[in-house]
């Protein structure tokens, strides 16, 4: 069995500890002596059977007789007792110099311990260092033919697709730009929502251009050995030079390059500092015309130090986000050729139903589609299957066993959704709700809503309010239902995600008039001091908007019954169904 290195300290450190209890025992040990009365003990002095006496300030005394026999007795604690002794030719030992002894070696087997683990530790230390040093050298580098990933593999993000095919043309033919005076950009930031193909990206940058692809991740150069972050950053590009023409990748570069301690920012560290200077460094150090080009990925572009983002750093800045329609409807065709569709299934229809579903979770969605038809041995993937899977990714699968959720529990969860869900279609005409649950999944949740607003580029101050408004539907339909003192736990998630949109409403977007023009972001990020005016206006926002919450459901309280009725009935709605009760 391999035993760790915290493991190998732990039993070292515990041997040296019980190692100098043992000695220090043996030093001042007491070595089971018979114990004699005083008046016998001053007998045996009298008569001359006594050969030594150890005197201290214990309470007993040890001593040994001429016989070889050892014992203990009271200590008189008198002025004249070792005189009384030496009277009868008794050796006087004392006790203070022998213990003196003992406590130097005791103190010296001490120290020997603790520079035992010392030497350990370091030893060990050493050799994780050598470790994560060598970690570099043995780095993978994706640049075999059969690996190599190109624009064909990437569906949506044409406009990033388009930014970085000029960069590829730049790695392949350097000579063709510098006739004009053009430098290679030295590096490319990406940024977006994850799972948008950032990193799909950078690789096929690197499959287009047919050279070595250095992937990293920014947490990588995050150490606790001193200096050994920066260290690993020069080997990096180390690597790549001596390679000639390469993509180095650095994924989750906000680990790594987070603004630095300064006047304003108190969040660094010296370590981080000193790797993200050694970055830096390195980037500003070689020549435009080596073909080598730096990109990273990140889905915090305003935590990064203003050092990395200027020109000759990360020149170009190309945001990679959420797909649209008609990129959704790529990507699903992308990820579809290699599994056995039905002629039933409409990709058009799942890419008009996937709003704010990012390339990695459409990906998901037909897995788990594939998944559910495999294990139903079915030919071939049909809607039914991609349906099932569209609930799964969103809110996890359905439990199974739900003998244990009382009635009453099932109707609060039923008017609670019931409420997200009448909100929902009742404070604006183009939200649409495509199902309502009050069945408990493998999330924790005890129930789902599942809204689709429509698909937009940006979003109106109009639609947040609505978002906040259905946000807090649930809890203002357990009110109007049940009573204020019967409020549950279950609209916690909602209060967080309405608190959220009406901060962000209030404090980034600038949409309150009361407020006014403000982003506080820019005010906290300048450590500034501030009132406590965002937090007020947002509780007074927060309880505005559940007012005309509680309002909409009052007015349309028939509705809200009969959804939650049948909702107790069915346990779950489809939209065909949702639309029917409002219609009649």
């Amino acid at each position: 069995m391999k035993i760790d290195m915290k493991t190998k300290l732990l039993i070292v450190l515990v041997l040296s500890i019980a190692l100098f209890s043992i000695l220090y025992s043996y030093m001042n040990r007491n070595r089971g002596y018979d114990e004699i009365p005083y008046k016998l003990f001053l007998s045996h002095v009298e008569k001359g059977l006594v050969e030594e006496m150890e005197l201290n300030e214990k309470p007993k005394l040890m001593g040994k007789l001429k016989n070889g026999e050892e014992f203990i007795t009271d200590n008189p604690r008198t002025e004249n007792f070792k005189e009384y002794l030496l009277l009868y030719n008794v050796k006087v030992i004392e006790g203070e110099e022998t213990n003196i002894l003992g406590q130097g070696i005791s103190f010296i087997l001490f120290l020997l311990g603790i520079g035992i683990v010392a030497y350990i530790i370091n030893k060990n230390g050493s050799k994780q260092v050598e470790k994560e040093m060598a970690y570099m050298l043995e780095m993978d580098m994706e640049d075999s033919p059969s690996a190599r990933i190109t624009f064909d593999d990437v569906a949506g993000n044409e406009e990033a697709k388009e930014s970085l095919k000029e960069l590829v043309d730049f790695i392949k033919n350097p000579d063709k730009y510098a006739k004009y005076g053009a430098r290679l950009p030295r590096g490319v930031l990406l940024y977006g929502p994850p799972g948008t193909g950032k990193t799909l990206l950078a690789k096929a940058v690197a499959g287009e251009a047919k050279v070595p692809f250095y992937a990293v991740s920014g947490s990588d150069f995050i150490q606790v050995y001193a200096g050994l972050g920066a260290s690993r950053i020069r080997e990096l590009f180390k690597n790549a030079k001596e390679d000639g023409k390469s993509v180095i990748f650095i994924d989750e570069i906000d680990a790594l390059g987070k603004k630095r301690k300064g006047a304003g920012n108190h969040s660094g560290s010296e370590e981080g500092d000193r790797t993200l200077n050694a970055l830096l460094t390195e980037m500003s150090g070689f020549k435009g015309n080596e073909g080598i080009i730096v990109m990273a990925a990140t889905n915090r572009a305003d935590t990064l130090d203003e050092a990395l983002l200027r020109p000759g750093r990360f020149d170009r800045q190309i945001e990679v986000g959420l797909p649209d329609v008609n990129a959704r409807l790529s990507i699903l065709k992308l990820h579809s050729k290699n599994k056995p569709l039905s002629k039933n299934v409409d990709l058009k229809k799942i890419a008009l139903e996937t709003v704010y579903f990012s390339g990695a979770k459409l990906e998901n969605l037909l897995n788990e589609s594939a998944m559910l038809a495999a294990r139903k041995r079915d030919k071939h993937i049909t809607m039914e299957h991609i349906n099932k899977a569209y609930y799964t990714v969103l809110v996890g699968e359905e439990k199974k066993d739900r003998s244990s959720i009382s009635l009453e529990d099932k109707k609060i969860t039923a008017f609670h959704e019931a409420g997200h869900a009448l909100v929902a279609k009742k404070a604006s005409k183009l939200n649409r709700v495509t199902k309502v649950s009050i069945i408990p999944s493998t999330k924790g949740m005890g129930g789902f809503s599942l809204n689709l607003p429509p698909d937009k580029m940006y979003q109106t101050k109009k639609d947040i309010i609505t978002n906040i408004k259905v946000a807090l539907g649930g809890r203002a339909a357990e009110e109007l239902v049940f009573g204020k003192d019967n409020i549950t736990t279950g609209a916690s998630s909602d209060l967080q995600k309405a608190t959220e949109m009406t901060i962000s409403m209030i404090g980034s977007y600038g949409m309150d008039d009361e407020v006014g023009l403000i982003n506080y972001d820019v005010i906290l990020n300048s450590n500034l001091n501030t009132d406590v005016s965002l937090m007020e206006r947002t509780r007074d926002m927060l309880e505005s908007l559940y007012g005309e919450t509680k309002e909409i459901l009052e007015v349309n309280r028939y509705y809200l019954d009969q959804m939650a009725n049948m909702l107790l009935e069915k346990e779950s709605l489809s939209e065909e169904e949702i639309d029917k009760i409002l219609a009649s």
